[in-house]
Formats: C-alpha cells, sequence, structure tokens
C-alpha cells in the first residue's frame, strides 16, 4: 500500500475501503514509524500517571452530574411540590422532559465532542448546565421548572457519551471496563452526599428562602465550580494531554494499540454511521439500554416511596443514602468481578439482577405493615445497576471506527433516555401506596435484559468464530507521507489499528465477551 499523489491511502484488501491521510486517526502521527516495544513498567507508569490526573476529575464530574439530576426528587421531601403548586402528573413530567431534550440533543451533542475539543466541549455545557440549576431556586410555577429541566437534559447529554470517549481513548478495553465501574459508582455516591445536604438543607431557616431552594443554590455552586477546573485541567486526548510529555503521549497511544480502535478523529464518515445503523449488536445494546433503564424512574420516586412506608422528612431523608452506598458495592464488585474473569462482562451482569428480582417479590407480597421487609425490598431493587455499566464499557470495547463509536454512542444513550423517559409514567396515583403495576413493569424489564446480555454475547462468540477461521494475511502494509525539516517527503509505516477502521472492516479485530 503506498500514498498516491492524490492524498488518498487504498487499501485493497478491504473493498470500498480508502482512507486519506487527514481522515486516519489522531495518534496515527504520534506513533508512525515507532517499532520499539513498550516496556510494561514504563506503561503501568503512564497509565498512573492518567489516572492521577484524568479520573479524579471525571469521578468529580459524574457525581455532581447525577446529584443535580436527581435533586428534583430531593427537593420533593423538602417541599418543592407545595412551594410551585405541581401536581403528581406535573412532578412526573418534569422527570421526563428531562429525558426528552437529553434524548433530542444526544446525537448533535455526540457529533460536537467529534468535531470540537471534548474536554471544553464538556466543560462549557457543565457551566451552563450549573446555571441552568441554580435557577430552579427563582421558579415559582411547573412552567419554570419545566425550561430549566429542558436545559438539564440537554447538557447533559455530553458527559456519558464523552467519558465513554475519553475512556477508550486514555485506556485498554480490559482498563476501560473497571474505569467505566469506577467513574459511574459515583452515582451511588451522589446520592449519600445529596442526602446529607438535603438534611442540612431542612435545617436552614431563612425568611422568604425555603430548603429545597437553598439545595438548588448549594448543587448549582458546585457544579459552577467544577466547570471551571474542567476547563483548565481535564484533557481533550492523548496527543495533546498537558501532563505528558511528547514522549508519554506517544507511548500513551501506543498503550493502547491492543484495542485496534485508535484514539480519535475529527472528520465525519458517512459509511461508519451507515454501518453503525446496520449493524445488530448496536440495536441490541439499544434495546437493553432502554429496558433497563424503565426502572431508573425509581430515582425520583425513591424518597416519596419511603415516605409511603411511614417515615418522617427526616428519617426519609437519611435512609434515601442507603441506596447509594447499595450501588456502590454492586458496582464496585460487578466490575472487579468482570474484569478478574476474562469474556464475563455477560454473566456478571445477569447475575446482578437476580437479587433484583427478590427485592421486587418482598415489596409486592409482604404485607404492608413489615417497614423493615418493605425498606429491604426496596433497597435490593438497586442491586442490578452493574449490568447497565457494564454494557456502557462493553459496548465502547466492541465498536471501532471514531464516527461509528459515536453513532453507537448516541443510540445506546437515546435509548437510554427512552426508557428514563418512559418510566415516570407508571407512576399513577390510583397506583399507590402498593404501586403494584409499576412494580409488574419493572420486574418484567429485569427479566428481558439479562437475557439480551446472553443474547449480545453468543452473537458476538460467533462473529470471533467466523474470524478465526478466515485467512490471515499479514503482507499488506500501510504507510503515510510525511516531510521531513530539510523538506523531503518521506513515507513511514502505520498500524493498521491507528487507521481509524471499523470493527467490521478490520477483520484482525476480535470482540471482548
Amino acid at each position: 500500500m503506498s500514498l498516491e499523489s492524490s492524498g488518498v491511502l487504498k487499501d485493497h484488501k478491504h473493498a470500498g475501503v480508502s482512507v486519506s491521510t487527514k481522515d486516519v486517526d489522531t495518534g496515527a502521527q504520534l506513533v508512525a514509524g515507532l517499532t520499539s516495544i513498550l516496556d510494561p513498567d514504563e506503561a503501568l507508569r503512564i497509565r498512573k500517571k492518567i489516572d492521577r490526573h484524568i479520573m479524579p476529575l471525571m469521578c468529580a464530574l459524574y457525581w455532581v452530574q447525577f446529584m443535580d439530576k436527581t435533586t428534583l426528587g430531593s427537593a420533593a421531601i423538602l417541599g418543592i411540590q407545595e412551594a410551585t403548586h405541581l401536581t403528581t402528573n406535573e412532578y412526573n413530567w418534569l422527570g421526563t422532559v428531562f429525558y426528552l431534550s437529553y434524548l433530542v440533543f444526544e446525537y448533535p451533542q455526540n457529533l460536537a465532542l467529534q468535531r470540537f475539543p471534548v474536554g471544553k466541549w464538556m466543560s462549557i455545557n457543565i457551566f451552563v448546565w450549573g446555571i441552568a440549576l441554580a435557577c430552579h431556586a427563582a421558579c415559582k410555577n411547573f412552567a419554570g421548572l419545566l425550561v430549566v429541566r429542558l436545559l438539564l437534559g440537554v447538557c447533559e447529554g455530553s458527559i456519558t457519551a464523552g467519558f465513554l470517549i475519553v475512556s477508550s481513548m486514555f485506556y485498554t478495553r480490559t482498563e476501560q471496563t473497571l474505569r467505566v465501574g469506577y467513574w459511574f459508582l459515583m452515582n451511588g455516591t451522589a446520592q449519600i452526599i445529596s442526602g446529607f445536604i438535603s438534611f442540612g438543607a431542612l435545617h436552614i431557616n431563612t425568611k422568604g428562602f425555603q430548603p429545597w431552594q437553598w439545595l438548588m443554590i448549594i448543587t448549582g455552586l458546585i457544579t459552577f465550580i467544577l466547570a471551571i477546573s474542567f476547563w483548565f485541567l481535564f484533557p481533550d486526548s492523548p496527543t495533546n494531554a498537558w501532563f505528558l510529555t511528547l514522549d508519554e503521549r506517544a507511548k500513551a497511544v501506543q498503550r493502547i494499540k491492543e484495542n485496534q480502535t485508535g484514539v480519535e478523529n475529527k472528520h465525519f464518515k458517512m459509511e461508519q454511521l451507515i454501518e453503525a445503523l446496520t449493524d445488530p449488536k448496536t440495536w441490541l445494546f439499544a434495546l437493553f439500554s432502554a429496558l433497563d433503564n424503565v426502572p431508573n424512574s425509581l430515582t425520583n420516586q425513591q424518597t416519596l416511596i419511603l415516605a409511603s412506608f411511614g417515615f418522617s422528612a427526616l428519617q426519609t431523608t437519611l435512609l434515601s443514602c442507603v441506596p447509594g452506598i447499595i450501588e456502590i458495592l454492586a458496582i464496585f464488585t460487578g466490575v472487579r468481578l468482570a474484569a478478574r474473569r476474562p469474556n464475563s462482562r455477560a454473566y456478571v451482569g445477569a447475575i446482578y439482577f437476580v437479587p433484583a428480582w427478590l427485592g421486587i417479590l418482598l415489596v409486592n407480597l409482604l404485607p404492608w405493615s413489615n417497614r423493615t421487609g418493605l425498606l429491604i425490598g426496596q433497597y435490593l431493587t438497586g442491586v442490578s445497576v452493574p449490568g447497565f455499566v457494564l454494557s456502557l464499557s462493553w459496548l465502547n470495547s466492541v465498536t471501532a471506527g471514531h464516527t461509528k463509536k459515536v453513532a453507537t454512542n448516541a443510540i445506546m444513550l437515546s435509548a437510554y433516555c427512552i426508557g428514563n423517559s418512559a418510566g415516570p409514567f407508571m407512576w399513577k396515583t390510583q397506583y399507590k401506596p402498593r404501586n403494584h403495576v409499576p412494580w409488574a413493569v419493572i420486574g418484567a424489564c429485569y427479566v428481558v435484559c439479562p437475557v439480551l446480555l446472553l443474547i449480545i454475547r453468543a452473537v458476538l462468540v460467533r462473529e470471533n468464530k467466523i474470524r478465526d477461521a478466515e485467512p490471515v494475511d499479514d503482507e499488506e502494509e500501510y504507510v503515510i507521507e510525511r516531510i521531513t525539516e530539510d523538506g523531503k517527503r518521506v513515507e513511514i509505516k502505520v498500524d493498521k489499528e491507528f487507521l481509524d477502521l471499523t470493527d467490521r472492516q478490520n477483520r484482525d479485530f476480535r470482540y471482548v465477551l
């Protein structure tokens, strides 16, 4: 393979695929011509350095975004419904409209993440949503709250998608399973801290300013501070990370060569979008995402359900911290188990649905007078969360080609929005206090979801076997043209992993399970 004068790199092995020099992965320029093998100790040192600089920021942001998203549920026990004259249906709509705006803007957000520097784009979104959150305190009715919830949904669409892209840029596929789990478990931390902030806000007595308004101001201020920190400290890519030397940047890119997904590419490729839309696994992951997030409506219903068990406002505020602890433990053990046992993502994810089934049975079958049993059942329903966390990192690891990755992330997260948007409408006044109909829907979702994980695994196993049976062709070489300091043009070999090929185009790609 050679670089023609047109600037196009033609690949005759993969019919119909041609890669322009401007379209190769951004990491290609850094590692082009490198022939030395990266020392494992050096790779470990660089990974630890990356961890120190980006994981604290990612964890802090995911904590804040979940806390901000669930302030509506916390504010419910602090008096927001009475103060703004919300009906049950209007309260449910505020939960839904957040995800509807998230859904509408998810694909534009993903395109922006491809086009603009990832860290800077997320920083702008964090800044806007911090302002929108603080503006909740000024709202007097449903219309005002509807507007600020819409803005929150628009901005949050950049965060999970951005984090998935960043995780694939800096970490190997095995490392991604753990890192995605680590920043996702901050959702549990957010529930705990949000509970204590709500507890503190409940004790603030100021004339003309209610506790729920203080909650919005405090969380909005925290978000604003984090937006500034992200702008100056969070890197856009390993190719320009401020905390890595030029040599370390090249090694950071070389370190993730085994992913066969490259770093990133700023050019939109229509053929990769079409492939994402026609790939069966895209829609299997999307269906799982939608069904697994219908039960997520429990987030905003949690305090109301606990209060219906007969607990006081103070007790409910403190008891709402416990699901956060359960989520932390479930995610931490789940991702550690999946990382320790190769190709076990589907099995681990499916197993964690079993305690959730038990919780649903307890909540529905125990007598209403058994508050302790009902509480335990309610808590057990949150154990299933590792399934979704593992599916996020799994999809990220089995998708190659930057445009395809952006498209599949958008579809997965759009499905997440659909599930979250539909969920709140289950909780109708006529179903209270036992809520048997919502719990039946949640139970059905938790039966289908583990089956979907096992189907996805079977599909990928079959594809790997087909590729293993194909003949290996190591003769073809890929080069890019580089101009030296004295003006000469030289051809430098580039590994296939950095040509921004999709997982279908690159027949050497193997799906992790």
